[in-house]
């Protein structure tokens, strides 16, 4: 994967492109809601906290570490949200999708599953992977529902995972997508977004 492209993906429902900087204004409108960062590993729900997590959102992707895109609501042309890839090993032909979050005004619309759809594309049809991960915590059961809509299988919970807020130890439930299952999901889950898109 080439860290240094501006990756930009657009289907008929939203438009993913690097995060950058000059996103900070806009993100404020959507960000500030404690409600959805509960079972996030860090909070942006405020100015200091936002300009941190955009900074090393950025900054990792200089590292070759993650890709933040910026989730653009193309109904309305409004920033909605963000989310990356990461955890990216080439050699092993897999990535993860996460960091994911969009504002409030944003949920339950669609927006989040045709940002998936863009960037599960992205992988297995560019880049040529062969594994999707997506792993949430085992306290966020509205994530799970989410993912196993979207076709993912479950395949367990790592136990006292990752450090999240407050300094605990949180499990995390892992999922995926291989493709052959994508194959499949592309033309049931998300045919809608393939045949406008």
């Amino acid at each position: 994967m080439d860290f240094s492209q501006n990756i930009v993906l657009e289907n008929s429902r939203v438009r993913l492109r690097p995060l950058e900087a000059t996103d900070f204004e806009e993100l404020k409108a959507v960000a500030f809601n404690p409600e959805l960062w509960r079972y996030t590993l860090t909070r942006a729900d405020d100015t200091v906290s936002l300009a941190a997590y955009m900074a090393d959102a950025i900054q990792l992707r200089h590292e070759e570490k993650r890709y933040p895109f910026a989730i653009i609501d193309r109904a309305t042309g409004r920033l909605a949200g963000s989310t990356s890839y990461y955890h990216i090993v080439p050699a092993d032909q897999r990535l993860s999708i996460g960091y994911t979050w969009v504002g409030a005004d944003f949920q339950r619309t669609g927006l989040n599953r045709a940002a998936k759809h863009l960037l599960l594309s992205y992988a297995f049809d560019q880049l040529g992977f062969e594994r999707v991960e997506l792993e949430t915590d085992s306290r966020n059961h509205k994530s799970q529902t989410a993912m196993r809509r979207m076709g993912a299988t479950e395949e367990g919970t790592l136990r006292s995972h990752r450090i999240t807020q407050g300094n605990l130890r949180r499990d995390t439930v892992i999922f995926s997508i291989i493709r052959p299952e994508w194959d499949e999901l592309r033309r049931t889950t998300f045919a809608e977004y393939d045949a406008r898109g």
